[in-house]
């Protein structure tokens, strides 16, 4: 394995948390303690964990949290009930609705009803306007932000580089084809988003400076697709059989990392390369509602 190549998210986002954690402090001195809630409908095992993960960091990090779990026969007007008190709470600076949530609730109405100041996740309509206008004052999805701190971090070159995105999804791939082709500093890529029915998927993705996995499919890119030197970044989480694991099957993400590794010239791991990175923004987004709370009291 060649260790010199990787991005190690989990570093960066360390560094977030400590300049998070001083933003708190100045927080606190004025008597503010930003407030994180968390709604997670249903018992699904990894909306469990992740809410788990960002419980843990919101405590760490001097930020106040609780989570209201609702049973899956919650009906959406409970739910939206819930939003629009949360909304109206003052305690309370972000609010996180965990996907997925049950078939029965349209999932856009939810983040629709979410406060757009409120919104640290980024998927109000509001805050997404505002990144496709490249408005600075708006809050950016999580993963996307978070993948653009890594390249900064990095010290990957984004201005004028080929960046191929694969995957179309709301979350990750079309903000973050937003994010890479702002005019603004860190920016300025020219931008290729591929998905299902891109032809010759492998010849754009060969053209790619920075390329970015996001298309939900077990290790689905592999060596030949990538240029010599590429910066590779995998976001895919995918559970595959695997007879030898403890329980039979293992996770991986959209890129054959051990194949692709000698090749790309920077590459993240799967795990420890974008995950941390979500974490992180998230309790930067919160910190900033809050601060932005306190300027327009």
């Amino acid at each position: 394995m060649i260790a010199g190549n990787l991005i190690d998210g989990r570093a960066i986002a360390e560094q977030i948390h400590q300049e998070t954690a001083q933003r708190v402090a100045r927080l606190a001195v004025r008597g503010i303690q930003p407030g994180l809630v968390f709604v997670r409908v249903g018992e699904d095992p990894a909306s469990k964990v992740y809410v788990g993960m960002k419980e843990k960091t919101s405590t760490r990090l001097g930020i106040s949290s609780r989570t209201h779990a609702l049973p899956a026969t919650t009906t959406e007007a409970e739910l939206l009930g819930l939003i629009a008190r949360l909304n109206v709470d003052p305690r309370v600076h972000g609010i996180l609705v965990q996907a997925p949530v049950p078939r029965h609730i349209a999932e856009a109405r939810i983040y629709s009803a979410v406060a757009p100041e409120k919104d640290v996740d980024g998927f109000h309509p509001q805050n997404v306007g505002k990144l496709m206008l490249g408005d600075p004052t708006g809050f950016r999805p999580c993963t996307p932000a978070g993948i653009h701190e890594l390249l900064i971090r990095s010290q990957v070159s984004i201005e004028g580089a080929e960046v191929v995105v694969l995957g179309r999804g709301n979350i990750v791939g079309k903000p973050m084809a937003l994010i890479l082709m702002q005019k603004s500093r860190h920016a300025n890529a020219t931008v290729t988003l591929c998905h299902s029915q891109t032809r010759h998927i492998d010849s754009h993705c060969l053209r790619a400076d920075i390329l970015i996995a996001a298309l939900g499919s077990p290790e689905f890119v592999k060596a030949s697709m990538v240029k010599p030197g590429a910066v590779v970044i995998d976001v895919g989480v995918n559970r595959v059989l695997d007879p030898a694991a403890k329980n039979g099957s293992r996770l991986v993400g959209d890129v054959d990392f051990l194949n692709v590794q000698p090749v790309a010239g920077k590459i993240t791991p799967n795990p420890g390369g974008v995950g941390p990175m979500t974490i992180a923004i998230l309790m930067q987004n919160t910190v900033r509602a809050a601060e932005m709370a306190v300027v327009g009291s």
